[in-house]
């Protein structure tokens, strides 16, 4: 059975949004396994933070912590499955739309490309995801508490 390349393509897209599927249910059940963290609590706290963090203010440990979490986050595989689900949606329509149109004939229409909207969408999405994860060289390095004992030993 010879579907062409618009069946193809619908398959391949149907075939991907499932293992994408598959992937953001496993990063969702993940962060809702984990305790979240006080500050996740507060209305506009993860802009803030991220905006500390973006311009080297200083921020307490718990902001610090906050921030941890949110690159970890956004520098996960998993995560970027999110916008990866999101843009196959869009690509399936848009070449489900053209298969039926090869099939039955006719002409693409403004319908046909809908499908366009879930695909900027999710490119956005993905590029907001790597500027937070870029934010991973601007984190607070964590300073070694000096113990006694290496002062003791610098003494003698």
């Amino acid at each position: 059975m010879n579907l062409g390349p618009w069946g193809d393509l619908t398959i391949l897209a149907a075939v991907m949004e499932m293992v994408f599927a598959t992937c953001v249910f496993v990063y969702i059940s993940r962060l809702e396994r984990r305790t979240s963290h006080p500050l996740g609590e507060q209305v506009g706290a993860h802009k803030a933070v991220l905006a500390k963090l973006r311009k080297r203010e200083p921020m307490s440990q718990d902001e610090v912590d906050y921030a941890t979490e949110l690159v970890d986050d956004a520098r996960s595989p998993l995560a970027y499955a999110i916008p990866a689900a999101l843009f196959t949606i869009g690509f399936f329509y848009v070449v489900g739309c053209l298969f039926v149109l090869h099939i039955h004939g006719g002409h693409p229409s403004f319908r046909t490309f809908i499908g366009g909207i879930p695909m900027l969408t999710s490119m956005n999405m993905a590029g907001q995801l790597r500027r937070v994860a870029r934010l991973k060289g601007k984190l607070p390095t964590p300073s070694a508490p000096a113990s006694e004992s290496s002062d003791e030993l610098a003494r003698a």
